[in-house]
């Protein structure tokens, strides 16, 4: 805590202001130096250095991030904007991740200061094992949250090659630390779920059991459908994150940031717990959606609940209110 700036990171992030601005980096910068907590971001480094399972998945993932991308062939392969975005069918039905879409990409995405020159962001999933995840905040967990993060670096890394080898250039992006923009709005837009009470997406298949990775690319994908099935208003009913996070950083109530009422995670209170364990999901893993099989169940009884078809749901977006339960609820993120 001696570490810990004087500005608070809900003052970064836009907490209470009513006015739209760029989001700004108040965690997983790629230099420290060049943020208020990069202190803070540093000694996270110092707890549990020499753990062999974070060695191991470590080392693992920096294999993946040195790995040399393709060059861009000279000639371009054509494909109409449906075809692209198909074929990212191929690499969930492989194995590779779990899931893919694609949007648009938006300027106000992007940190301040920065931007993305791209016009496509493709978004790729990969699952946690559940078993490993539930041990949080124990090294286990954390050593699963690195693997996952290696696992999503290699899947877009793999899908950056597949363009690049068809002549268009392509930028693998994996997290945390992403640089330009930031990766959960995008994965909201082209149908990744929707925000949940404990400030991660909550996927109707995935739960929120998962990490992202990305895709820059001019390539002319078809953006994929925003979708909605009740999350929203199932977080706005439930407390179980809520009353799981050892630090109270999860806000029982939606607040105001940057100008767009939403679920919030308070930084100032997650980040000294998060830090003293070397990382924490303890949120992720008692979220009811993210246990294997629940979320399909889940949404399917959410929408009986609404008199919607559970097949029609599934398949629905987030401006058709038949969708969520009866209760009101505020905008997904």
């Amino acid at each position: 805590m001696a570490l810990a700036p004087a500005v608070s990171g809900n003052e970064i992030n836009g907490m209470d202001l009513d006015a739209p601005r760029p989001p700004r980096m108040v965690y997983w910068a790629p230099d420290p130096d060049e943020i208020p907590h990069g202190g803070m971001q540093r000694w996270f480094y110092t707890v549990r250095p020499d753990a062999p399972a974070l060695v191991a998945e470590r080392a693992a993932r920096q294999a993946i991030l040195e790995a040399p991308l393709p060059d861009v062939a000279p000639e371009r392969r054509e494909a109409a904007p449906e075809e692209w975005t198909a074929e990212l069918d191929g690499f969930v039905a492989s194995g590779l991740c779990e899931k893919a879409g694609v949007a648009e990409m938006r300027s106000e995405w992007c940190y301040e200061g920065h931007s993305v020159p791209q016009s496509r962001v493709i978004l790729l999933g990969v699952r946690h094992d559940y078993d490993r995840l539930r041990q949080a905040p124990e090294v286990e967990a954390g050593a699963e949250v690195v693997r996952q993060y290696g696992r999503a670096a290699h899947a877009a890394k793999q899908v950056a090659g597949w363009l690049r080898r068809a002549g268009w250039a392509a930028e693998p992006v994996t997290g945390p630390m992403t640089g330009a923009f930031t990766l959960i709005p995008p994965a909201l837009a082209c149908g990744f779920g929707e925000l949940g009470k404990h400030g991660s997406i909550i996927d109707r298949d995935l739960g929120a059991n998962f990490r992202l990775s990305a895709v820059l690319t001019d390539a002319p994908f078809a953006p994929t459908p925003p979708r909605a099935h009740g999350i929203d208003a199932f977080c706005a009913s439930c407390r179980i994150c809520e009353d799981a996070c050892p630090p109270l950083a999860i806000q029982p109530e939606k607040r105001r940031v940057r100008g767009v009422r939403k679920w919030y995670v308070d930084f100032d209170r997650c980040l000294p717990f998060f830090n003293e364990h070397h990382g924490c999901a303890i949120c992720i893993a008692v979220c009811p959606w993210s246990r294997p099989g629940v979320g399909p169940n889940l949404a399917a009884k959410l929408a009986r609940r609404a008199g919607r078809d559970p097949q029609e749901a599934a398949a629905a977006g987030p401006g058709d209110a038949r969708d969520a339960p009866s209760r009101p609820a505020g905008p997904p993120r």
